[in-house]
């Protein structure tokens, strides 16, 4: 069963860093462009950073310019989101999700494609 799985969530100190790591399985994730979301709750889901196929295109919102740091590793079949310089309004669950069209893209508009497949998230919480 094809599927991708968000990992590397946590609780931590703002200032701090994580990894989230999003691992396909079932399908070769060097086929689709990557977006990763997030959600607090009462809101709708915002997209934060993409990267396409072959990561040669990468996007950050303004939100996490500067601190978050998207790349990819097709040979591990996986995504990562590096965060660093936390800050509490980062708070949320994090969700990546997969795109084979169009997997060229990525850029400060996109985030509203039809996507092959969501992860399930995974809860980030930054203390103050």
């Amino acid at each position: 069963q094809a599927q991708l799985v968000e990992s590397g969530g946590g609780l931590v100190q703002s200032g701090g860093s994580l990894r989230l790591s999003c691992t396909a399985s079932g399908f070769n994730l060097d086929g689709s462009a990557i977006d990763w979301f997030r959600q607090v709750p009462g809101e709708d889901r915002k997209g934060i950073s993409c990267i396409n196929f072959d990561g040669s295109r990468i996007d950050y919102q303004d939100s996490v310019k500067g601190r978050f740091t998207i790349s990819r590793d097709n040979a591990k079949n996986t995504v990562y989101l590096q965060m660093t310089s936390l800050k509490p309004e980062d708070t949320a669950v994090y969700y990546c999700a997969a795109r084979s069209l169009p997997r060229a893209s990525c850029h400060s508009r996109g985030y509203n494609y039809e996507y092959d497949y969501w992860g399930q998230g995974t809860q980030v919480t930054v203390s103050s």
